[in-house]
């Protein structure tokens, strides 16, 4: 999940993004309203954690009073990408592969994965897809936050140890010049 913290406070806008970031989402952080906007503008984020109390703009679609716990703001945040997006199924399938969404957990012919964050995120967003090809683009923004330079090879290298993970016979194909496929 793309999740934008706006927040005035840096210290608070941090704290929050590493737990959100632990959680397995990738998350950008905005300090001001402006800066919220021009970043909301360019990237699609499912889920924008926004202070009240903003100067120039603010507006929400739940509120948690501060102090708040952080375990309230992660169900919160979680229910409210569900509302983003179309709900996946409590387990993904495709072939001899399964991941259990609940769980975080991901099994290749019943046997478990062990995969990093990112992997999983990556292998989601794939199993998703249905046999549809995802662009790189498209992995890009929806499992790394702004810090990730596009021009780098992020991708290809989670591509490349995710397939090493999970085996042979390969799963993922890439398709030359649009992005990658699990048929």
């Amino acid at each position: 999940m793309r999740v934008l913290v706006v927040e005035d406070e840096p210290p608070l806008a941090r704290a929050v993004a590493r737990g959100l970031r632990a959680e397995g989402m990738a998350v950008d952080i905005a300090l001001d309203g402006g800066e919220a906007l021009a970043k909301a503008a360019v990237c699609p984020y499912e889920v924008i954690v926004l202070d009240r109390d903003l100067p120039v703009v603010h507006g929400a679609d739940d509120y948690l009073a501060k102090p708040f716990a952080f375990g309230e703001l992660l169900a919160r945040v979680r229910a409210l990408g569900r509302r983003a997006n179309p709900a996946h199924p409590p387990m993904l399938t495709r072939g001899d592969l399964a991941i259990d969404t609940v769980r975080r957990l991901a099994y290749r012919r019943g046997e478990r994965l062990d995969l990093s964050k990112k992997e999983l995120a990556v292998l989601e967003i794939l199993v998703a897809a249905d046999g549809a090809v995802v662009s790189a683009e498209e992995l890009l923004d929806r499992a790394w936050d702004e810090f990730t330079d596009p021009f780098t090879n992020v991708v290809r290298m989670t591509m490349s140890k995710l397939r090493r993970r999970l085996g042979e016979p390969p799963v993922i194909q890439t398709v030359t010049g649009t992005g990658y496929v699990i048929p």
